[in-house]
């Protein structure tokens, strides 16, 4: 679960780290008492969506010349101003793709006197098995793009689960991030609440970008990207009001109330499959054969006649569907299941695309006479590949 900036922030707070003074906005109309709440003169209006490169984006309905997501504004009527022109328009960065995402809250921040910019995270490290920092002198910019050109400007840091952040850790992090006087003294709290934060409440990545160093010497998590791992969302009721579920796709909303890992792509061939790794092969031999996988959908190994029912009835609302692969490899999943539910999603939304079915496995023989004496135009295949070739082929009208 991904969480806004806004909410990033007041989390990391409650912990300890130094963050702004600032208001979140979900009108216009809030802008002003927002802004005069804060000690100015200057404000930072930042739209609040969960994707990056929010300060070089641009939005669809003002034009390329306008500002961009992230703005300052010198005055409390620049606030209101800004705030006008960014509620309800649709913003495009590099992560949101050409769609955009349209902008329903604002987060006005007070602003910050900047001397330097640093990078700062944390993920799980699984070579280590250990939660990591991932620092850099390099703030501001594309972690990607300072690991491309100049890898040696991060630096990785596991953290011993039994001690937590050692002095000896918060050492080497101020050494390479070249921190002295009033930052290295705050990096002493500093990092070890991150690490806190992190641990506690179970996130899978934590992103301070930038962290910054201001001119009265102090540290100040300038921008905070916060996301919790589903895997132990039952042990965090509290934190379950911080979904924000305009900003992820209805289909992966629908999926995850029948327990589906189904993730939202860009292509034409819907995918039913069981097992995420047999469904990262499925997705690769659709490309290999010249054509783009639309989702990755994997039912588990458990899957019932409703879960496979709803994984159809997903896969098919979504208009961008040409075609659709089933690709099962029954080992605790029966094949007769999937039978029955592809049968019973399709009698009850209808079938206008080409469908492969590739079962194999247990009671396989059952699901292939399920199938076979349903009436319903399905194309059978023997193998993987045969059924990628088969369903490519029947998109593009051959």
């Amino acid at each position: 679960m991904n969480i806004h900036e806004h909410q990033a922030k007041a989390l990391l707070k409650t912990y300890g780290a130094p963050v702004a003074a600032g208001v979140a906005i979900f009108s216009a109309d809030e802008a002003e008492a927002a802004a005069k709440s804060l000690p100015g003169p200057l404000y930072v209006v930042k739209s609040q969506i969960h994707a990056g490169g929010r300060g070089k984006g641009k939005f669809k309905e003002l034009g390329p010349d306008a500002k961009g997501g992230v703005r300052l504004a010198k005055s409390v009527e620049e606030v209101v101003a800004f705030s006008k022109e960014m509620l309800g328009n649709t913003l495009v960065t590099k992560q949101t793709g050409d769609a955009g995402k349209q902008v329903n809250r604002l987060y006005i921040e007070d602003g910050a006197d900047i001397e330097r910019e640093l990078y700062c995270s944390l993920l799980v490290d699984r070579e280590t098995g250990r939660v990591a920092f991932v620092v850099s002198t390099e703030g501001g910019m594309d972690i990607e793009a300072v690991a491309e050109h100049t890898p040696d400007k991060i630096v990785s840091l596991s953290i011993d689960p039994d001690t937590g952040v050692t002095a000896a850790d918060t050492a080497k992090l101020v050494e390479t991030l070249g921190l002295t006087g009033a930052a290295a003294s705050d990096a002493q709290s500093l990092f070890p609440v991150l690490y806190k934060a992190f641990v506690e409440t179970d996130m899978s990545m934590l992103e301070v970008n930038p962290l910054i160093v201001m001119k009265d010497g102090h540290l100040r998590v300038l921008d905070a990207k916060v996301s919790f791992d589903n895997n132990a969302a039952f042990r965090h009721e509290e934190l379950k009001p911080l979904r924000d579920m305009t900003e992820e796709d209805a289909k992966e909303i629908e999926a995850s109330k029948y327990d589906l890992a189904y993730v939202a792509l860009d292509g034409n061939i819907g995918c039913m499959v069981n097992g995420a790794g047999l469904a990262m092969s499925t997705m690769d031999i659709i490309k290999l054969y010249g054509a783009e996988p639309a989702n990755f959908l994997d039912v588990g190994g458990g899957a019932t006649k409703e879960k496979v029912t709803a994984a159809f009835k997903i896969i098919t609302a979504d208009p961008a569907v040409e075609g659709i692969l089933v690709n099962i490899f029954g080992g605790i999943m029966r094949c007769d299941v999937i039978a029955e539910g592809v049968i019973a999603a399709v009698k009850e939304v209808g079938l206008t695309v080409p469908l492969v079915v590739r079962l194999e496995g247990t009671r396989v023989k059952e699901g292939k006479e399920i199938l076979d004496q349903s009436g319903l135009n399905v194309i059978s295949a023997d193998d993987l590949d045969d059924a990628a070739q088969k369903i490519v082929a029947a998109v593009k009208g051959h």
